[in-house]
């Protein structure tokens, strides 16, 4: 039995669950139990809830000076343990702890200073009228928020959430992915040494169907913010609904990523379209798994393509030299494998990959499998319609514009699109042309956090990021007072 159990944060206190059941965390590399988290209830959500409700009203009086003093707190202290914060995400997930360091960890830093800084710098709205009234516009917390985050970025999407809800005076009850509950476990405990007060932070672990329905279902959770798929997403907005929560979708994608004759393929942008595709294992939601190129380079660009893909290095997350690390749980491996294996029988041709690997050392039994890249199947087929989520790129020729844009957006998601070329003109008209929420012209995963985040179509429903969280984790109130003319 694993030696390491982690607790829930409820009202200021670390507790396992009220029933006592606990959760297997697997390492991805091994294969291995490595620790267990609360396989929370209910009963545990409530008591979560109902300290949230008691801590409300003090934290939305409490000055936002000092919320935002409390966020760069925490911050400071997540800083101050970036290694250990990078090898127990790596552990947890599978993915590389350089990747760890280098992205995960500093930007769930990064999103506790930006929500810090921008509730500071936060500007009201006023209306003046010629009949003699002013308006103003007052943005007030809306009170016990629900924040459920997925298991490929995990601290990173956690504090994403939970940072413009906390800066804006709302209380939380948030759920880790009980798949990757570790290093939001760890940042319980230091926002208890940050200074927090109880209630204000409550992070409740266990599974979906259990613990994450209870947090859509409990009626003084007014909101929900949810990170995951397509079809859980659905099954919130179900629920929500009749409750009238406010909630902000952030879904699937199955993402293009668009090459043109005339793009700029240096080395060093290659490096970044094969990483967009293929980066933390193609367990991104952002990831480009369909790669779009113009037929007049398709060869050419397909044999650098391949031998840049070949070059990727699979291997023990905890070694500095793996590109790739181990998919994050045998579930999710199986699932990989069987669209592989559907790629297959619908007529694709493997180019590369395709394939289980099987490490040898400590890694013997993890769950790895190489970069695979297939050719040959229509836009329409099942490969090219379904999200798979794991190390697994499309290449699909396309004649011009017209044709790029309508298999571009020729699927049921909208997340994120890439487009590579030089000509200014067509990057302003395809840009406004292809529906996704946010479209990367010649570079990729290239965020600015004042920028408005989300997706269209199945990819999600309402935005993340600057303003536009600040505004969902608000209620407007409107004030409209009229004055005497002289």
């Amino acid at each position: 039995m694993p030696s390491t159990r982690l607790a829930n944060l409820i009202d200021g206190r670390l507790q396992a669950s009220a029933g006592g059941p606990w959760l297997d965390v697997y390492e991805p590399a091994t294969g291995a139990a490595f620790a267990q988290c609360p396989d929370s209830s209910a009963a545990d959500v409530d008591a979560a809830a109902k300290a949230a409700q008691q801590a409300a009203p003090g934290w939305a009086a409490t000055p936002a000076e000092t919320r935002a003093s409390l966020l760069h707190k925490l911050a400071d202290l997540i800083e101050a343990r970036l290694d250990e914060f990078a090898a127990l995400e790596s552990r947890d997930s599978g993915k590389p702890v350089t990747l760890a360091k280098r992205l995960d960890i500093p930007r769930a830093v990064s999103n506790l200073r930006f929500f810090a800084a921008a509730i500071m710098g936060w500007e009201s709205e006023s209306h003046a009228m010629e009949s003699g009234a002013i308006n103003y516009t007052l943005r007030r917390p809306l009170g016990v928020v629900g924040c459920i985050s997925p298991w490929n970025l995990p601290l990173y999407l956690f504090t994403w959430k939970i940072a413009p809800a906390l800066a804006s005076g709302n209380t939380v009850v948030a759920k880790p992915s009980e798949i990757t509950p570790c290093t939001a476990a760890l940042l319980g405990e230091l926002s208890l040494e940050a200074g927090f007060p109880p209630g204000v932070l409550n992070i409740v672990q266990g599974r979906g169907p259990t613990t994450g329905q209870a947090i859509i279902e409990h009626p003084a959770i007014k909101a929900i913010s949810f990170t995951g798929s397509t079809r859980t997403g659905a099954s919130i907005a179900a629920t929500a609904a009749p409750q009238f929560k406010k909630v902000s979708l952030e879904m699937g994608g199955k993402n293009p990523a668009i090459v043109f004759a005339d793009a700029d393929l240096s080395d060093a942008n290659l490096d970044t379209i094969v990483r967009s595709g293929f980066a933390n294992q193609g367990e991104i939601c952002l990831c480009g798994s369909r790669l779009l190129v113009q037929r007049s380079i398709y060869d050419s660009f397909r044999e650098r393509y391949l031998a840049k893909v070949r070059e990727l290095r699979v291997g023990d997350p905890q070694e500095a030299a793996t590109d790739l690390g181990a998919l994050v749980s045998r579930e999710h491996f199986d699932k990989v494998m069987r669209c592989i294996a559907q790629a297959r029988e619908e007529g694709g041709n493997i180019l590369c990959g395709g394939a289980a690997l099987k490490l040898e050392g400590r890694c013997a039994d993890g769950w790895f499998i190489a970069p695979t890249v297939i050719e040959g199947l229509a836009n329409d087929t099942l490969t090219n319609q379904q999200e798979i989520f794991g190390p697994v790129v499309t290449l699909i020729p396309f004649e011009d514009e017209a044709q790029a844009v309508a298999v571009a957006n020729g699927t049921g998601y909208g997340l994120a699109a890439s487009l590579w070329t030089q000509d200014l003109s067509r990057a302003h008209r395809l840009g406004a042309q292809l529906e996704f929420g946010i479209v990367w012209i010649n570079c990729w995963l290239l965020r600015d956090l004042r920028t408005p985040f989300g997706g269209s179509k199945q990819s999600g429903l309402g935005r993340e990021g600057g303003a536009e969280a600040l505004r969902f984790f608000t209620e407007p109130r409107n004030i409209c007072i009229r004055y005497q003319e002289k």
